[in-house]
């Protein structure tokens, strides 16, 4: 049996936690502060399964949603400074955040990427508009289902209410999914964690289901996704998005569609 050596834990967790916050390690004072280094640094953070910039967004995604602004500021100020995410992306991500998780939990990121970019001296982020041009209302609901086709990979529902016509089809898929600040993949991490939260069967399903369907990511992708996710959320919620993409990894491994 080989034996792993704990100082070695630890000084890969120092080094790993500074090279991806930007700032030196101070001594923990407590317990949990040497779990943050011993653990979710030197282990978590260090796993090859997943890209930098996926664990910055699943993180930052995570902090917000459970009301972190120091976490969410310090996950802010080390995508910054490793060049994973520019200033501009981090707030297309807040927007994001606020659709999945509510605006409130948008604004907690919101409020993270300003202070992580003061603290950088970076000058504000242009950002283009919500819409800028007038539109056709008709025009606008035609692509919104479009899109969430091409998004969720299969038919959306019909807009028979005000929560899916004004809110899914219109706004979600119909601009916000289609804005070019940031990447799709990206916007499937900060999905896959607001659904996560909710603790709702069929958005958790088939958000799971569309990540790994569309190519957005792999079945060992999505499995690491949830390790990073339980940081935050903690592992009973973290269980129950393992046990969705256990399931979900097996249909679309099997070809199946989505089935609610």
């Amino acid at each position: 049996m080989s034996l792993l050596d704990p100082a070695i834990r630890t000084q890969r967790g120092v080094e790993r936690r500074a090279d991806l916050t930007g700032a030196p390690s101070s001594e923990p004072a407590t317990l949990l502060d040497a779990s943050w280094r011993d653990f979710v640094y030197a282990e978590v953070w260090s796993r090859p399964a997943l890209d930098l910039r996926a664990r910055f967004l699943i993180s930052l995604a995570s902090a917000a949603g459970v009301g972190d602004l120091a976490s969410a500021e310090t996950y802010a100020r080390g995508a910054l400074h490793k060049g994973e995410l520019s200033l501009e992306e981090l707030r297309e991500a807040a927007l994001h955040t606020a659709v999945y998780a509510g605006w409130s939990c948008g604004q907690v990121l919101n409020n993270a990427v300003t202070a992580a970019a003061t603290a950088l001296g970076l000058p504000a982020a242009e950002f283009p508009a919500i819409r800028a041009e007038p539109w056709d209302p008709a025009a606008r609901h035609t692509e919104g289902q479009e899109n969430f086709a091409k998004v969720m990979c299969f038919g959306g529902p019909p807009p028979k209410t005000a929560y899916f016509e004004a809110g899914i089809v219109n706004f979600v898929f119909g601009e916000m999914w289609m804005r070019p600040g940031l990447d799709q993949r990206s916007r499937r991490w900060l999905t896959l964690v607001g659904v996560a939260n909710s603790s709702s069967s069929t958005p958790i399903r088939s958000h799971i289901w569309a990540a790994m369907a569309s190519g957005n990511a792999t079945a060992e992708e999505m499995y690491e996704f949830v390790l990073q996710y339980a940081i935050h959320a903690g592992w009973p919620r973290a269980s129950v998005a393992q046990s969705a993409v256990m399931e979900q990894a097996d249909r679309v491994a099997k070809g199946l569609p989505f089935e609610a």
